[in-house]
């Protein structure tokens, strides 16, 4: 059986988004992530809850986090 959007949207609307601990020392803005099937992870704006959150692969988002642990993004 295939996915659907429809599918894709009801799992992301009953989604468990968390955000870092330390989102409160920046007055809150910051982004939520929450796990999906597939191996998948949205990624959305906490200042803008009902977009639709960018999802990617499991694999993307481990390149991701190992390039922010190792400072790639730091300004």
């Amino acid at each position: 059986m295939t996915e659907t959007n429809n599918d894709l949207a009801t799992e992301i609307a009953t989604a468990v988004w968390r955000k870092a601990a330390k989102s409160g020392d920046n007055g809150g803005n910051c982004i939520e992530v929450a796990p999906l099937s597939k191996g998948r992870v949205g990624i959305r704006d906490t200042e803008a809850p009902d977009q639709a959150p960018f999802v990617v692969s499991a694999a993307v988002w481990d390149a991701f986090l190992d390039g922010a642990k190792r400072g790639e993004f730091d300004f």
